[in-house]
């Protein structure tokens, strides 16, 4: 199995990033083969919108460091993304990958019952963490990329939320989702 996680916060040692790399660390020690991009050290650009990806080429025309980052996701069964809440939203690092996803699809893809380039049935984990600990607040942010990711081929996704995580947050109310993130890695490498 081969996994691709995308740590998108600025924070390498963050409650997301700690609890997707317990996902991988699970999953590697199961047999998975991972490969781990941090967003932030990476210097790219978001779409350009240009739509070379459906008219002239099968991927996207820019080359900068998510080439790599975009080609491994091709090649990955499972892929991992971790998050926390900024602003009400996926950090700008994330967005901007997930913005370039639009290269995936095929030129037809509004009419098209195939409109992926990817390889069907590929499996999503989402980690998604916030310092809020009301779950009404940004409740809405995975159904949406769910659907995105569904229509990209994805086919099983998984939510690893955490609700009320701060950058100060003791370890023993961190560990419930890391635990929850054990069981995911299980799931999925099994």
């Amino acid at each position: 199995m081969n996994i691709v996680c995308l740590l998108g916060s600025p924070r390498p040692a963050g409650n997301s990033a700690a609890i997707a790399n317990r996902v991988t660390e699970t999953a590697a020690g199961l047999g998975a083969t991972v490969r781990t991009f941090e967003l932030n050290r990476l210097t790219y650009r978001g779409c350009q919108g240009c739509y070379a990806c459906k008219t002239r080429l099968d991927h996207c025309i820019l080359q900068d460091d998510l080439t790599e980052v975009l080609d491994a996701v091709r090649d990955a069964d499972v892929l991992v993304l971790a998050t926390p809440v900024y602003y009400g939203e996926v950090t700008g690092q994330l967005k901007c990958f997930i913005d370039r996803t639009f290269s995936y699809l095929v030129p037809d893809f509004i009419t098209s019952c195939t409109p992926s380039r990817l390889t069907r049935g590929k499996r999503l984990v989402f980690v998604v963490t916030q310092g809020l600990p009301e779950e009404s607040l940004f409740a809405d942010i995975f159904p949406r990329y769910e659907r995105f990711f569904k229509w990209l081929g994805f086919s099983k996704t998984r939510l690893i939320r955490a609700c009320g995580l701060r950058p100060d947050t003791p370890a023993d109310v961190v560990a419930p989702y890391l635990r929850q993130a054990e069981e995911v890695a299980r799931e999925i490498c099994g």
